[in-house]
């Protein structure tokens, strides 16, 4: 298409770790581009999901929906890296939307406040330094709003728009889709006139092999309640097939120390099993083929401070200092 006759731009997501930018951008885009779970920093690299809409004045649309790492006060290396990365998917966008944890901000408030949610208010404030900093205006986006009642949730949104750097604002649950809607046709209609940045029929940018790891990835979260999520990674390092045409992915999960391998592999090797099932099932229906998985276990100390391990997670490498 020319540019007379389509439209088309980029949107980046900002937010403090489990604001719910993924399950925002999945939304959005109608499908799982990004995977989801109560885990902070589940997000590590960015991920740009593609959409397309029919504009008001009849042009197509496409939106390229960019779900960035939550930005936080950073620790390792990786830290810094995903939030270098979260604040590089700001620049050159069409707009910028930073989503807020409602009820975690509001309860930041109370003396009786989860040192989690003081946390999640702390990283959104520094986010809104960073925006003011920069010059940045940004769409405020109210999230989890079922979960909360309207006088405190007009409250925040009147403290943060007096902060200057909002133009609009949102109040939605992404996970229910209340409000998204509104949120969707505000959006394509900021969207520049311009031919399309991917193909009509693509959803995401990410790669097979890197969408692959991240399911595995996702089931592992999921499956291990404490804080070793934030200690391992997955890296596909295999991709063939078998004499039947089947589909064969090796994966290798890593960790620091041989106590998380042993709770990863679980008692008699369970959990990992499960695991394994879990992500080839969910692969088996993404990638519409049958899926043969096979997942290894290994230990890589300070895996989260090498570099070489954030061009596997979709990142560059060190941040620039």
């Amino acid at each position: 298409m020319t540019g007379q006759t389509s439209r088309c731009g980029i949107v980046a997501v900002l937010g403090a770790p489990n604001a719910g930018k993924s399950t925002l951008v999945n939304r959005l885009v109608g499908a799982k581009v990004s995977i989801v779970t109560q885990k902070v920093q589940t997000t590590r690299a960015r991920i740009r999901g593609i959409a397309m809409e029919d504009g008001a004045d009849g042009k197509a649309v496409q939106i390229v929906y960019v779900d960035t790492p939550g930005i936080f006060a950073p620790r390792r290396a990786l830290d810094r890296a995903m939030v270098q990365a979260a604040w590089e998917g700001a620049e050159g966008t069409d707009a910028l939307i930073l989503m807020v944890d409602a009820p975690s901000y509001i309860a930041a408030s109370d003396e009786a406040g989860k040192a989690a949610a003081r946390r999640a208010a702390e990283d959104t404030d520094r986010i809104v330094d960073g925006l003011k900093e920069q010059g940045l205006k940004a769409i405020l986006v109210l999230n989890k709003i079922d979960l909360i009642p309207a006088p405190p949730l007009l409250k925040l949104a009147d403290r943060m728009n007096a902060e200057g750097v909002f133009t609009d604002t949102f109040m939605i649950s992404a996970d229910k889709g209340r409000g998204t809607d509104d949120l969707k046709r505000h959006l394509t209609s900021l969207m520049p006139e311009g031919p399309f940045l991917y193909p009509e029929d693509q959803l995401s940018d990410i790669s097979d092999r890197l969408m692959a790891a991240e399911v595995t990835r996702e089931k592992l979260f999921l499956r291990l309640h404490q804080e070793l999520p934030y200690s391992l990674t997955v890296e596909t390092e295999g991709w063939s097939r078998t004499k039947k045409g089947e589909l064969r992915i090796e994966q290798v999960v890593y960790v620091e120390r041989e106590g998380q391998r042993a709770l990863v592999l679980g008692r008699k090797g369970h959990t990992i099993s499960t695991v394994g099932r879990l992500a080839r099932e969910e692969l088996t229906e993404l990638l519409g083929e049958t899926v043969h998985l096979f997942l290894f276990v290994k230990v890589r100390e300070n895996w989260a401070q090498d570099a070489e391990r954030f061009r596997g997670l979709g990142l560059e490498g060190l941040p620039k200092p």
